[in-house]
């Protein structure tokens, strides 16, 4: 824990939810000069919907500065709208028309909370900004390197989503209930008599409201790849298809052919608007390729546990290469469902070595 004198200014990213409630409560209890900052991520039509699932719905704001008021400390709804389209949303379309499932949550982490939201706290004289993420930041003297460590509650831990920050970035930034369990952080928040206490937690991609296919199609129209061939593993052609941002691997639904047998998603080749169908066995793989590797600690080879998926348990693996940004990863038991454009998440105990996204 960081010991702060009344000089040491912090900006919390206040989402309107119990989690950077508290966060906001414990820096200054600890003494930090804190600051709450709401990013509107939306238009202000679309913010002023209140059944909006973005960060800046009406009810969200209003929950974040009747905390910022009942705390004492300042607060800004800081328009981050445009920054966002163009690093999180268009991101989000680019990868489902090229045939990958992006994860835009970390993006957002990336470049917004830790990238634009990082820089609009210099300007506000600030040392660190802070979320209510569950993870942990610590320092490896040996590397000299700041690290992330996985939340002390393991049901809500959140280090998955935060490999992709930068040595910068993790300097500046703190973690306060990551040493919490998600039930202390309520009872804390209803004691302090906040009335975030029992809101649920978001669940889904803020800025989806239907779904990911009409989001895409309705964002982008011109993009749309359009109808395509479902063809099975040794050529033949099974049916058709109404695009293949409709689709994922490991995708069991929507697969419309005269088979009754079950089929899944195996691969998606944008190249030829094709999606690639097999049996459940064939969703199995021992080996993946991860780009774009960002290291939090020193790049290393041999064994490692990986997540494939947010949601997913890490998983006995080895990393056997690296080389020009890339990562090659063999299972020690084949994962299902390995997935282009998630994010594989490396660890070591509960520290994130680093992570990239699957090819």
């Amino acid at each position: 824990m960081i010991q702060a004198s009344k000089k040491t200014r912090v900006v919390v990213a206040m989402s309107g939810g119990v989690d950077s409630s508290v966060a906001a409560y414990l820096l200054q209890k600890q003494g930090f000069d804190v600051i709450g900052a709401t990013i509107k991520t939306w238009s202000n039509d679309e913010c002023r919907d209140e059944k909006s699932k973005g960060c800046c719905s009406i009810r969200d704001i209003e929950d974040a500065r009747s905390v910022a008021r009942k705390l004492g400390i300042p607060y800004y709804v800081l328009d981050l709208s445009a920054d966002f389209k163009e690093k999180v949303m268009d991101t989000f379309i680019e990868e489902y028309v090229a045939g990958r499932t992006p994860n835009p949550c970390i993006e957002c982490n990336r470049h917004i909370k830790f990238g634009v939201l990082m820089n609009k706290a210099k300007e506000l004289e600030a040392s660190f900004v802070a979320t209510g993420h569950y993870a942990r930041k610590d320092f490896d003297a040996a590397e000299d390197r700041f690290y992330i460590r996985e939340g002390r509650d393991a049901t809500k831990d959140q280090s998955y989503v935060l490999f992709g920050l930068t040595q910068e970035q993790l300097a500046k930034t703190l973690f306060p209930v990551g040493e919490l369990a998600k039930s202390e952080v309520r009872a804390m928040a209803q004691e302090l008599g906040m009335r975030v206490f029992d809101k649920p937690d978001s669940q889904e991609i803020c800025f989806v409201r239907t779904n990911y296919t009409e989001f895409v199609a309705k964002a982008a129209p011109d993009k749309m790849p359009g109808a395509g061939n479902f063809v099975a593993a040794d050529g033949r052609v099974m049916g058709q298809h109404g695009g293949i941002h409709r689709f994922t691997i490991g995708q069991r639904k929507r697969i419309q052919i005269t088979d009754k047998m079950p089929y899944y998603v195996t691969r998606i080749v944008p190249e030829t608007n094709e999606v690639i169908i097999g049996r459940e066995a064939d969703l199995m793989k021992d080996t993946m390729s991860v780009r774009n590797v960002n290291w939090i600690l020193k790049p290393r080879l041999g064994a490692v546990k990986t997540k494939i998926r947010h949601q997913f348990k890490k998983t006995d693996s080895q990393i056997t290469r690296i080389e020009n940004g890339r990562a090659q990863i063999k299972f020690t038991v084949p994962q299902k469902a390995v997935t282009p454009g998630q994010a594989a998440v490396f660890y070591d105990g509960d520290r994130v070595l680093g992570g990239g996204w699957i090819e």
